[in-house]
């Protein structure tokens, strides 16, 4: 298990959502950023759809009750291993007693925490995540406090024999200026001509108010052609809702399962995961893309996931001669050490 010393910010454990339950009005919830808790995860040693803890803005500290094999990857918040810093994107051994410390993210929004094992809270509704306006999943469906013991599973394989570093060619880069792609519609008819230009032809700064339900975005006017109220229907990921004041609304993992503003278009997939790392502040810009556009970015996004795990396992791979592994303690710190012959 491991124990709470200071939970972060905004702390709490997801995995791939809620699935299967929007049409009793259950929002899905789930990781944020599916690029990099998928990656946590290959890192980790665990199935894809291991629980993780995700962090927003500024990370915990945590005590390890007992010896784990833990990853890292999202945004970089200086993480500290007894101290000593540990790189992003990496997987490596903890030993029981050691403390992991994150600090404030310098690039991106959201970090993600895997244990091999995977974070072991009740499954509700067939889900481990944490949906806290409705005080579902997670630990008591809230985020983490201070004190609180988070306990581990045993959903993986054996834990990796080695540290991992993910290839830099895997690795996003986290800006504060992006770009994403927009299929029009469903109700792109209710905007005049003007109101889909300035859409396509302005910056949009993420304001205040953006967290896992919604990004509130603030710039130029999106003029509609009449009203902006529509009879409710279903909402996904990405959808781009702009009311009556014309300031856009792009729904996000907690989003509500209905709507009843204007959708002028839908982030595709893909970008999602970018959108999740952007934080208050930054700017974004929208290129309309076509059907054919975003099915070819999917099945690009499904490849690199694919040769991601492809390469952790080849990576993984043993080379000849035995190791010996060691605990060295050095001024009171703990070490976990591998030695082999190099020939």
């Amino acid at each position: 298990m491991i124990t709470t010393i200071h939970p972060g910010l905004f702390t709490t454990v997801q995995d791939e959502g809620r699935w299967g339950y929007q049409a009793f009005g259950m929002p899905v919830a789930g990781a944020m950023d599916r690029y990099a808790y998928y990656a946590a995860n290959i890192l980790a040693g665990n199935k894809p759809a291991a629980a993780v803890l995700e962090m927003t803005l500024r990370g915990g500290h945590f005590r390890f009750e007992a010896d784990y094999y833990v990853s890292i990857c999202g945004a970089d918040m200086q993480a500290r291993l007894n101290g000593i810093p540990v790189k992003n994107w990496s997987g490596f051994f903890v030993d029981a007693g050691s403390e992991l410390v994150f600090d404030y993210a310098v690039s991106g929004c959201r970090t993600y925490v895997a244990v091999n094992g995977g974070i072991n809270t009740p499954v509700v509704l067939g889900s481990r995540s944490t949906y806290t306006r409705a005080a579902v999943g997670g630990l008591d469906g809230r985020a983490l406090q201070a004190g609180d013991v988070i306990p581990i599973g045993k959903d993986a394989d054996a834990a990796p024999g080695t540290p991992r570093l993910l290839p830099v060619e895997f690795i996003p880069a986290y800006r504060d200026q992006i770009e994403l792609r927009v299929l029009l519609g469903p109700q792109d008819d209710y905007f005049s001509e003007s109101g889909i230009t300035t859409f396509f032809n302005s910056t949009y700064c993420i304001s205040t108010e953006a967290d896992r339900m919604g990004y509130r975005l603030e710039g130029s006017v999106i003029e509609h052609k009449e009203k902006a109220d529509i009879i409710s229907d279903a909402l996904c990921q990405g959808a781009i809702q702009v009311p009556g004041h014309g300031m856009p609304i792009i729904m996000m993992a907690d989003r509500q399962t209905t709507g009843g503003y204007t959708k002028i278009g839908t982030v595709i997939g893909p970008d999602l995961s970018l959108l999740a790392q952007a934080k208050p502040g930054d700017s974004i810009v929208f290129k309309k893309c076509s059907e054919d556009d975003a099915a070819a970015a999917f099945a690009l996004e499904r490849d690199a996931c694919s040769r991601l795990q492809q390469v952790v396992a080849y990576n993984e791979q043993q080379p000849p001669g035995p190791a010996r592994h060691f605990k060295i303690t050095v001024n009171k710190q703990l070490y976990h050490v591998e030695i082999r012959e190099v020939k």
